[in-house]
C-alpha cells in the first residue's frame, strides 16, 4: 500500500495529514511522490497518524524493486546497466534546471521568512556553499566533490519548494552553487554542461539583483567560448562581464577579474594593445583595500597575474617576457606549495610550450613531464586539456626518442 492510499483510508486529506504530523503540505506531497522520506525524529509522529508501527512504515517508505530496462531507452555499461556516471550527470543537471526555474518564480516574501525564521534555514545555504568552495578549490580530484553539491542542490530545491527563507536570499545561493556546479563540469571537459549552469547562474543572480555574483557567471561562461576557440564572442562576453560588474561592488575585484580573462580572448586574437589594456586594468586589483575576493566564486585577488600575464604574451609568441613572467609565477609561494595544481599545471605546459617553439627539447622534457606527473596526480581535466593542446607542437622534433615519449604519455592521459 502506497503513502496516498494509508492516507485516504483513514479519511484525511493531503493537508489534513500534514497538519497532523505537522508539516507543510509540499513537504507530504514530497512524501507521496517518492521523492523524499519523513526524517527519524519525524517518523515516530507519522506512523502514529497512520496507525502503524515503525517497522510497517519503513516498509511502506521502502524503495520500490527496480525493474529491468527495457530496450533501446539510452546507452548501457558492458554488463547491461546504465551508465552510472552519464545518470549522476543527468540528475545533476536536472536539479539544477529545477532550481533555476523555482528560483525565478516570486514567492510571498512574508510566507517565506515566517517559515524560515521557523526552521532556522536562512542563511544555511550561504554558508555551506562557502565551505563547498573551499573543499573545491583544496582537492586534488575536482570530480570527488560533486555527490556533495549534488546534496546541496536537492537541498535547495526542496527549500526552494517549500519557500524557506527569503527570495533573493535564494536567488544568491542558486546563482553560487550554479557556478560551482559549472566548474565541476567545465574541469571533466562537459562544456556543454558547464554552459547550461553558468547560464542558470547568470539568469537568478540577475533576478537578485546581485551584480557581481551575475558577472561572475558571465565570466565563467567566457571560458567555455575560449576552451571552444570562439574567441570574439568571448571578449564580446566579457565585455558584458566588465560593465554588470561596474554595477556592483567597487570593494570587489569582479572587473578586474573580467579584465583578466578578456586579455586572454584578445591575445588568441592577436590584438597587443587590447590584450595590453586588458591587463593593465587587471593589474588596478592592487588598488583595493581589504578583502577583495571571497574565496568563494570570486577568488580573483591578483596573486595570479604573473603567470596571466606570461600566458598571455606566450599566445602573441612574444616569448622572451612570457619566460620571465612565467619563471616569476612558478616562484612565487602559492604555486611553490601546491596550493592550485591547476595553476602550476598550466604555468609547466607553457613553459614546456616555449621550448617547444625555441626547438628546445630539454625544456619540453623537463617542464611537460611534471605537468604530467601533476595531472596524474590531480585528476585535474583542465591540465590535461592544456597538455593535449602542447602535444600539437610537438610534431617538428622529429624523431626525438624523449619527446616521443611524452607525447606518447600525454595520448594515453587525454585518452
Amino acid at each position: 500500500m502506497s503513502l496516498a492510499k494509508r492516507r485516504k483510508a483513514l479519511g484525511y486529506t493531503q493537508e489534513g495529514f500534514a497538519f497532523a504530523v505537522g508539516v507543510d503540505r509540499r513537504t507530504a506531497g514530497r512524501w507521496e511522490r517518492g521523492q523524499s522520506q519523513p526524517q527519524p525524529p519525524q517518523r515516530p509522529k507519522v506512523a502514529e497518524v497512520l496507525k502503524m508501527d515503525l517497522d510497517e512504515l519503513d516498509a511502506l517508505f521502502a524503495p520500490a524493486e527496480v525493474l529491468p530496462k527495457p530496450e533501446g531507452l539510452g546507452p548501457s555499461a558492458p554488463d547491461g546497466s546504465e551508465d552510472t556516471d552519464e545518470m549522476i550527470r543527468r540528475e545533476f543537471l536536472r536539479l539544477m534546471a529545477v532550481s533555476g526555474a523555482l528560483a525565478a518564480v516570486p514567492i510571498d516574501e512574508a510566507d517565506a521568512l515566517a517559515e524560515g525564521a521557523l526552521r532556522g534555514s536562512v542563511g544555511d545555504f550561504e554558508r555551506m556553499n562557502g565551505h563547498l568552495w573551499q573543499v573545491y578549490q583544496l582537492a586534488r580530484a575536482k570530480h570527488s566533490v560533486r555527490p556533495i553539491v549534488q546534496s546541496q542542490l536537492q537541498a535547495l530545491n526542496d527549500a526552494l519548494q517549500d519557500g524557506e527563507g527569503q527570495a533573493s536570499t535564494l536567488c544568491l545561493a542558486a546563482g553560487d552553487l550554479f557556478q560551482l556546479a559549472g566548474e565541476l563540469a567545465f574541469d571533466a571537459n562537459r562544456y556543454d554542461a558547464a554552459a547550461a549552469s553558468y547560464a542558470l547562474a547568470a539568469g537568478v543572480s540577475k533576478e537578485a539583483g546581485a551584480y557581481d555574483l551575475w558577472a561572475c557567471a558571465l565570466i565563467r561562461s567566457a571560458y567555455v567560448d575560449l576552451s571552444e576557440k570562439r574567441y570574439q564572442q568571448a571578449a564580446e562576453t566579457l565585455g558584458a562581464a566588465r560593465r554588470v560588474a561596474l554595477r556592483g561592488d567597487s570593494a570587489l575585484s569582479t572587473r578586474h577579474w573580467a579584465a583578466a580573462v578578456q586579455a586572454e580572448a584578445y591575445a588568441w586574437l592577436g590584438d597587443f594593445g587590447a590584450c595590453e589594456e586588458a591587463l593593465d586594468e587587471a593589474e588596478k586589483v592592487s588598488h583595493l583595500g581589504g578583502e577583495a575576493s571571497n574565496g568563494g566564486w570570486l577568488r580573483f585577488n591578483g596573486s595570479r597575474l604573473a603567470e596571466e600575464r606570461g600566458a598571455r604574451y606566450l599566445q602573441l609568441n612574444r616569448l622572451g617576457l612570457a619566460e620571465a613572467a612565467l619563471r616569476d609565477a612558478l616562484a612565487l609561494p602559492p604555486l611553490a606549495s601546491g596550493h592550485s595544481f591547476r595553476r602550476r599545471g598550466a604555468v609547466l605546459v607553457d613553459l614546456a610550450a616555449i621550448g617547444a617553439k625555441r626547438r628546445d627539447s630539454e625544456q619540453v622534457v623537463q617542464y611537460g613531464l611534471e605537468a604530467l606527473r601533476l595531472a596524474r596526480a590531480s585528476g585535474s581535466g583542465y591540465v590535461a586539456r592544456r597538455l593535449q593542446t602542447l602535444n600539437a607542437e610537438l610534431g617538428t622534433f622529429g624523431r626525438d626518442r624523449r619527446i616521443a615519449e611524452l607525447k606518447a604519455e600525454i595520448g594515453t592521459l587525454t585518452a
